[in-house]
């Protein structure tokens, strides 16, 4: 079995996140999961929103851990995980929610666009999309430590960085997205959700 692996911020922002999704996620049953990382937002949310069916995904190197922290919780909502990247084969059923958390800025652009372009093959109809991350607002960094962070990034890889919610905005809404919601995060984070 894969060692679970831990991040801090999962552990900062769940509480937040899971108030959001407290409300948008409230009559929906099956959820997707794009990129689950550690799995502890996964393990959080299906055991605070038992309703719920948490559908993990991720790129298929990342598995091993997300499977390792479902097996060690347990849980009867969340079941194997999935194989997914924007540049591979993409799930082929269909949900009334998708939640992803910090992975718009691991992304390049041009899987930002084919994850958007491609999001309606995934959603039933009336579905709700939540997307929790750092934007940048009209362009500009909404504090330092974004700022710092979006070098921090590059410097890894020069195809990441903070995104400006304008653009994605505008993704979302040539993919027949509606706005619901924009919800300032503690850290200089957001939670973005739409419906289709």
């Amino acid at each position: 079995m894969s060692a679970l692996i831990h991040s801090p911020a999962c552990d900062r922002n769940q509480g937040p996140i899971l108030d959001v999704l407290r409300t948008r996620f409230a009559h929906v049953q099956r959820v997707l999961e794009i990129g689950s990382g550690t799995g502890q937002h996964a393990v959080h949310f299906a055991s605070a929103l038992p309703h719920l069916q948490w559908q993990c995904t991720d790129v298929e190197s990342n598995l091993p851990f997300v499977r390792a922290r479902l097996d060690a919780a347990g849980l009867p909502n969340t079941p194997a995980p999935l194989v997914f990247d924007v540049d591979g084969p993409w799930p082929t059923a269909r949900f009334d929610a998708v939640f992803s958390a910090n992975t718009l800025h691991i992304m390049s652009w041009p899987q930002v666009q084919r994850l958007f372009a491609g999001l309606p093959s995934l959603l039933m109809p009336e579905a709700v999309m939540t997307f929790y991350g750092p934007f940048n607002l009209n362009g500009q960094f909404t504090s330092d430590s974004n700022r710092q962070f979006d070098q921090a990034l590059r410097q890894g890889d020069a195809r990441r960085g903070i995104r400006n919610l304008e653009a994605v905005q505008a993704l979302a809404t040539a993919a027949g997205l509606v706005p619901l919601a924009d919800v300032a995060m503690p850290s200089n984070n957001r939670c973005i959700s739409w419906r289709n």
